[in-house]
């Protein structure tokens, strides 16, 4: 029997946004997608999508932290800035918010309502932001974690996790296109809420707020962002007695990577719903 080909790898970028609460160390933002898109549908996730072929650092003079590039080894400057804007797009078109700068400093939230009502279709992000004198701040995301959907998939994506601190100023506000609702919770009130099963997080999201929880504070994570060996890590998926599993580095069946640090929980069971349960011990 032929082995059919492997779908192609797109590459895309989502965006770990945190803002400080009195009460936490922090909170993250989470956006629910909506239940008729075809990837990850009904799950709650980091905003982001994919990197488009207008997603370039150009022109220069229109992109702050230029020299901050670098975070991602396997990656040239200009590919790791391509995934920089994708985040700062993505993120302005999926939650309202605007990594740029204006003449006055960060954009605040009537300024990233306007350019977010205003966004062309298949044209530079970067220009568009020039053209209203603001500059795209690619060193207000860091590069955090790298993501690829298992080879089994129909769809599947080389996905780059970031960074970001919500800025002062602004307000978040999901889409209701792709996402249907948005959220501010803490990493252990989401890990929480997932177990009881309110709401449904993919193994990358899981992973991520679990390392999240970690920190104590947003300049915590961002030093850990800044310094940390970012491990390419693809899931693998088993079948044992009925049960569909996704392995992550570190599983028994799939031997922790040289660099990547131990997981918190390395296998989550598929759950009617399509919803993922983590396997523990």
């Amino acid at each position: 029997m032929t082995t059919p080909p492997l779908a192609p790898l797109r590459p895309a970028a989502t965006v770990i946004v945190l803002r400080p609460v009195p009460e936490a160390p922090f909170e993250v933002l989470l956006v629910r997608r909506s239940d008729q898109v075809a990837f990850m549908a009904g799950a709650h996730v980091f905003p982001g999508g994919r990197v488009d072929d207008t997603d370039l650092a150009e022109p220069a003079e229109a992109c702050d932290g230029l020299d901050t590039l670098g975070r991602c080894v396997d990656l040239a400057p200009h590919e790791e800035a391509r995934y920089r804007v994708a985040a700062i797009r993505e993120l302005l078109e999926e939650a309202g918010v605007l990594l740029a700068r204006g003449p006055h400093g960060m954009a605040e939230t009537a300024t990233a309502a306007a350019v977010r009502a205003s966004l062309p279709s298949h044209s530079s992000f970067v220009a568009h932001l020039a053209a209203q004198e603001l500059r795209v701040a690619l060193d207000a995301v860091m590069p955090f974690a790298h993501w690829v959907t298992p080879e089994i998939e129909i769809r599947r994506f080389d996905t780059r996790f970031l960074l970001a601190r919500l800025p002062e100023g602004q307000t978040a506000s999901h889409d209701a296109g792709e996402t249907t609702a948005l959220d501010w919770l803490t990493p252990p009130e989401a890990l929480a809420r997932c177990v009881l099963g309110e709401i449904k997080l993919p193994p990358p999201t899981w992973t991520t707020l679990t390392r999240l929880a970690r920190f104590a504070s947003i300049d915590d994570a961002w030093q850990w962002a800044s310094c940390t060996p970012i491990v390419r890590v693809q899931p693998v998926f088993a079948r044992h007695e009925g049960t569909t599993a996704v392995m992550l580095p570190g599983d028994p069946a799939y031997p922790l990577p040289p660099g990547c640090e131990p997981l918190d929980v390395t296998r989550f069971e598929l759950v009617e719903g399509g919803g993922w349960r983590p396997v523990r011990g």
